[in-house]
């Protein structure tokens, strides 16, 4: 008689399989689905000796929840220093920078919201007064800019404008003197890179506690769109287990050559027993608030009519390239032009582009762009957080930088679903918190402005982090539904995320937690 190593009994159990939507047990052994169907025969066909029965009355079985968006690894050091998420006005900055803690001498925040400076240029004379000198760098909550103080500019020899390969800016006064505004990756990292470093301990102990955390919000896996720090995960399970299942694409910038992508095609081999590198990374643009955001009508400024890659062309031979290598790609776009342009490079690559390549974030698109995803195959990978930065009376600078029109076409995560697309959804945390439940619910009810009508169903929100996650990554052969051989890969909370009114589903108790039948994370 077969004996299962877990079996969970007496639950209601949404599978997302179509040919078998429900059961009320299922048996997992050796990591996969090995049985589903009613408790009694489950219970009479599978348990032994070994057997951990689970009765789970009341609580519901989902395929385990992925976060299709997050900077696990990049993230810890992103997320170093004092949380700025809650401040909202520049006497709450002044207040939070005079009493956070010196580390190494500097003072370093994050998760600043571009709101809190009232409409005012992002300028480190509104803050030096408060730092006796110390040198600080403060990131804003899109992790594309950030705010230098005049120490911190001096620490890293800035002391005006410079040329970068990638669309990036020191932003210069008339006079050319640097005002401490820092404009995507290039230009944040000449700072960055004096900026104190956590350690290495730190960042192992860090990564575990993380992972620790995102499974007790039901999650099991997640997306990482960055390089991460594959010595680092791979030290990590020489000595215990990765608490979620992680999928990494490294990224690819401009002035990439051919040795830079024979590279990117080679990690495309690296892996571990719950990591593995899945595809590339590619950035269109930067960010609306930023004003790098690639615009097809420039924004109220003038900004946001050029693309992160100077030569768009060049972006499409890469992904060109890639794509022949048989290796997936991600691309960020957020702007119009910058999803019209990806969509266009993977139409080119014809028919076996089909369910090979996906677009994150795609905050502001027209009607004509949203019946392409569907008819190339091309997924649209979304975060419903992201919504809570706008306000209901557009005075925000995402808002206000775009003007009525782009902005009330903003977050169509309804609108691509009724086209057809497969829509997977996640939190881009550290840019908002990675809560899966939360995530959820304001997938069916987004907050502020942004995002108004692009609700979805309790169903189409559980899918987005389940299914449609799972064609994302081009692991639905894998999982993404609870079926016999699929890994058991699951999420268990006490309510069922499909009915239960969004603002319950956003404090459901997590039950358990499992990565390929090994319990990750137990409810009290």
């Amino acid at each position: 008689m077969p004996q299962a190593d877990l079996l969970l009994t007496d639950t209601n159990i949404r599978t997302l399989d179509p040919h078998r939507p429900e059961a009320t047990a299922l048996a997992i052994k050796d990591g996969h689905i090995a049985a589903l169907g009613d408790t009694d025969t489950l219970t009479r066909d599978w348990t032994g000796p070994g057997t951990e029965r689970l009765s789970l009355a009341g609580a519901t079985v989902t395929p385990g929840f992925v976060d299709s968006h997050s900077h696990p690894v990049w993230g810890l050091q992103m997320s170093a220093g004092a949380d700025l998420t809650g401040v909202q006005d520049l006497d709450a900055l002044r207040a939070a920078l005079r009493s956070a803690p010196r580390i190494d001498g500097w003072v370093i925040g994050w998760g600043l919201d571009h709101n809190a400076f009232g409409g005012r240029p992002v300028h480190h004379d509104l803050i030096e007064d408060v730092l006796d000198g110390a040198p600080a760098f403060l990131r804003l909550y899109d992790g594309h800019s950030a705010l230098a103080s005049t120490a911190a500019l001096a620490a890293a020899q800035v002391t005006g404008p410079r040329e970068f390969a990638q669309r990036a800016e020191i932003v210069c006064d008339a006079e050319g003197r640097p005002t401490g505004h820092l404009i995507e990756h290039a230009a944040m990292d000449v700072v960055d890179a004096v900026v104190p470093r956590l350690s290495y301990d730190k960042r192992r102990a860090g990564l575990v506690d993380l992972l620790k955390g995102m499974a007790a919000t039901g999650l099991t896996g997640a997306h990482v769109m960055d390089g991460a720090d594959l010595e680092l995960l791979a030290a990590v399970e020489q000595d215990t287990d990765l608490p979620l299942r992680l999928t990494v694409a490294p990224w690819c910038m401009p002035g990439v050559d051919q040795d830079g992508l024979d590279e990117l095609i080679a990690l495309q081999r690296r892996r571990g027993r719950d990591w593995r590198v899945g595809a590339v990374k590619f950035f269109m643009d930067g960010t609306v608030e930023g004003g790098t955001a690639w615009l097809e009508q420039a924004d109220c400024h003038g900004r946001g009519t050029d693309a992160f890659w100077p030569d768009p062309q060049a972006y499409s031979a890469a992904v060109r390239t890639l794509h022949a290598a048989g290796v997936r790609t991600a691309t960020h776009a957020i702007g119009d032009a910058a999803v019209r342009h990806a969509l266009d490079t993977i139409e080119a690559l014809g028919a076996s582009g089909r369910d090979a390549h996906r677009i994150e974030h795609i905050e502001t698109v027209p009607d004509d762009t949203l019946p392409r995803f569907a008819a190339l195959g091309v997924a649209a990978s979304m975060q419903p957080p992201h919504t809570a930065y706008t306000k209901g009376d557009h005075s925000d600078e995402w808002s206000k930088r775009l003007g009525a029109e782009r902005a009330g076409r903003a977050w169509r995560t309804r609108d691509l679903r009724d086209a057809g697309a497969v829509l997977a959804l996640g939190s881009d945390w550290p840019i908002a918190h990675f809560d899966a439940r939360r995530v959820l619910a304001m997938a069916r009810v987004p907050e502020g402005a942004a995002g108004a009508g692009q609700g979805l169903s309790g169903l189409e929100a559980l899918e987005g982090v389940t299914s449609h996650a799972a064609i994302a990554s081009g692991e639905a052969h894998l999982g993404g539904r609870i079926e016999v051989g699929l890994r058991a890969d699951l999420t268990v909370l006490g309510l069922d995320p499909v009915l239960a009114p969004a603002d319950e589903l956003a404090q459901a108790p997590v039950v358990l937690t499992t990565v390929g039948g090994r319990v990750t994370h137990r409810g009290e």
